[in-house]
């Protein structure tokens, strides 16, 4: 395991309790296999740190744009989502410094690994908070993740895939996307949905989720990439 030292020259945060640095990087997982770890697991600082950032990103949204609350609430949602969490954990290289067990430690892609990084760096945040307070809390959530927000605006990041395709595709062909399932497969409880997302006649993309909606979002997703749009 790196030095917590160095992750803190990353972050360019001191702790004052280097425990609360670390309880942020332990996942559950770590504790099943290293049950005499001196600290808990990181959901409880993840809890807290969730809290802190929907508050400072609502504030600074709240006292600078006054546009409706849907839009807030739609840009808000583009800059905490899981995705941008973990892309900006990943930058932080928090990956490094987990304490994970040794199956969650070889996963190094998929979903899984993406809520793992987007769930410790709430969890820093939650530290931070509880180490140095609101103002240390705002400034890396300023520097970090507010940092992000012109390019959301820009390039319209706050729209969902169906939505963004949907938007895009009405404007570039003038039709209105539509979807298909294709296929379900599995049992009830565990059900696996394929799903074709189609312009007019044409199938542009296929997609699969344990959910209809899921399954028309992944679609919608590749269907972007393909486009190019």
């Amino acid at each position: 395991m790196k030095e917590l030292s160095t992750l803190e020259d990353i972050l360019g945060v001191k702790f004052l309790n280097p425990d609360l640095l670390k309880q942020a990087l332990v996942h559950r997982s770590y504790l099943n296999e290293n049950p005499g770890f001196a600290l808990a697991h990181n959901e409880r600082l993840e809890f807290l740190g969730d809290a802190v950032l929907e508050l400072v990103v609502t504030e600074y949204l709240y006292l600078n744009y006054p546009n409706p609350e849907g839009e807030l609430t739609n840009w808000r949602a583009a800059l905490v989502n899981a995705r941008t969490l973990a892309d900006i954990a990943q930058n932080l290289n928090l990956g490094e410094y987990l304490y994970l067990s040794r199956g969650e430690a070889k996963d190094s892609s998929g979903k899984a690994r993406q809520y793992i990084l987007a769930n410790a760096l709430e969890s820093l945040i939650g530290a931070i908070y509880l180490d140095l307070g609101m103002d240390a809390a705002k400034e890396f959530i300023t520097k970090n993740i507010l940092s992000r927000l012109s390019n959301v605006l820009t390039n319209h990041l706050y729209l969902d895939p169906k939505s963004k395709f949907q938007e895009i595709a009405q404007e570039k062909v003038g039709v209105t996307p539509h979807y298909l399932v294709l296929d379900e497969a599995g049992p009830d409880h565990a059900k696996i949905f394929r799903v074709g997302l189609y312009l007019g006649d044409e199938m542009v993309a296929e997609g699969q989720g344990s959910s209809k909606q899921e399954a028309q979002v992944d679609a919608a997703e590749k269907a972007l990439i393909l486009k190019k749009w």
